[in-house]
């Protein structure tokens, strides 16, 4: 129940700031190109809180917090006096409009060059992209990449972490192949031809590094309890921190994994475990509880978390950068951001990325607790990557969206009269449409992960 709050608590303060920030964007340019704004709401439904300034425009908090909108003086809605036409947003040129438009996918784009430079300037934490173990039979075994090498440059990319490499690789969808240059633990470099032909991310929360045979390098678990879950099967059967699992059913533990792999299929099967206790051995059984995963799949669950070894001091690099080098970085991060954004899109649209990998307000909402629990950085990137996608969601030709009002301005703007009023209407339907199927969608993709 605490990690429902404390997903939705964030969700609601993500989508504040983002939607805050979006719907800024149109009011600051509205207000420049004369147009009288009427209301600024954040959320829709009932007001929890208003108040007016000195322009007599209305700010509203209200109930529902899943977006927001500004709304302005337009004779296409509201009779609007004539002493009053000038400042109403029909009256303004298409050039006007157009800016009133794009500006709150535009102030999406540049909150996110401001978190990712908070975050640069705060310090960013990077793991070294070394392979831990290559998938039997996978693409990256066929390539001739190894565990134990770190991946430096992918195409024409350099890495220096594993976001960078997932990154590059999410580029490179559609293409036959990319070289991978890697270095040993003795600096030789080599490089390495990856088989992208046919390869696709057509399994739901499967990553592409995953999908190629990679797994990066983490620090191993021990067989140490941790944590325990309050009422989970651990704590029933009296299972405690600082337990080392030696033995169940007879059967000697060696890893994490193998212990992992047991209790999984043992879904309120009755097991006996062997562990250490400070200087002495005790047996206890163990019933461990059962949960539905994907596809309907019954597992066992425990409830423990094991100790980690520590990072190799050479694996992990904090590094802090300049107010004018921190924004040139969170400049280039948040292009590249937004081209990859339109990237998948397309691949969307041609296959290369199943649908099943859609996500929406459950699947933001967990990544938002996740995020704020992790700190300060950790939540500045959630905000820039989902600022940006909200800018290039809101910039698809759907009449709804911003993109479909750009989309007819522009149209205007070409034939020097405006789309008629049928035809907008007719798109604003099939738009509202297309909108909805694809938000229930997501939100089923939601429900089949939890």
């Amino acid at each position: 129940m605490f990690d429902f709050f404390w997903n939705l608590g964030s969700f609601i303060l993500a989508l504040g700031i983002l939607v805050t920030v979006h719907e800024y964007g149109h009011f600051w340019v509205a207000r420049k190109a004369g147009v009288k704004v009427l209301r600024f709401s954040i959320g829709f439904g009932k007001p929890l809180l208003k108040w007016h300034d000195k322009y007599n425009t209305e700010y509203v908090i209200a109930a529902i917090p899943l977006g927001g909108y500004v709304k302005m003086l337009d004779e296409r809605v509201d009779e609007v006096p004539a002493n009053q036409r000038h400042l109403s947003f029909n009256a303004k040129s298409v050039q006007a409009r157009i800016a009133i438009v794009a500006a709150g996918p535009m102030a999406n784009f540049l909150f996110a060059i401001f978190a990712l430079a908070v975050m640069y300037m705060v310090g960013v934490q990077t793991i070294k992209p070394v392979v831990g173990s290559v998938v039997e039979g996978s693409r990256a075994e066929q390539a001739g990449i190894m565990p134990t090498q770190q991946i430096i440059k992918i195409g024409d990319d350099d890495i220096s972490n594993w976001q960078d490499a997932t990154f590059s690789l999410m580029s490179h969808l559609g293409d036959k192949s990319v070289a991978v240059t890697l270095r040993n633990e003795n600096y030789q470099q080599t490089v390495q031809t990856l088989n992208l032909d046919g390869w696709k991310l057509d399994q739901q929360d499967v990553p592409p590094l995953t999908s190629l045979g990679i797994v990066p390098f983490r620090p191993q678990a021990t067989l140490v309890i941790a944590a325990i879950t309050k009422n989970s099967a651990a704590e029933q059967a009296n299972l405690q921190v600082n337990d080392v699992i030696l033995a169940v059913n007879g059967e000697t533990m060696s890893s994490w994994q193998q212990l992992v792999n047991l209790i999984t299929q043992s879904a309120n099967k009755s097991l006996q475990f062997s562990v250490k206790r400070q200087d002495s051995i005790k047996t206890i059984i163990v019933t461990p509880n059962s949960r539905v995963v994907s596809n309907g799949v019954e597992q066992g669950f425990l409830g423990v978390a094991p100790v980690v070894e520590q990072w190799p001091d050479d694996f992990v690099e904090t590094r802090h950068y300049g107010p004018l080098d921190s924004i040139v970085l969170g400049t280039k991060e948040t292009w590249r951001l937004i081209t990859l954004s339109f990237d998948m899109i397309g691949n969307l649209i041609t296959g290369q990325v199943s649908v099943k990998n859609l996500s929406g307000p459950v699947g933001i909402a967990v990544g938002a607790g996740t995020s704020v629990s992790y700190g300060l950085v950790a939540f500045l990137s959630f905000l820039a990557l989902i600022s940006v996608n909200l800018g290039v969601f809101n910039l698809l030709p759907l009449p709804v969206l911003d993109g479909g009002h750009l989309m007819y301005y522009i149209i205007e703007l070409f034939r020097k009269k405006p789309v008629s009023e049928k035809t907008q209407e007719f798109g604003f339907k099939v738009g509202a449409l297309l909108l909805i199927f694809l938000t229930c969608f997501a939100l089923f993709n939601d429900v089949s992960r939890l």
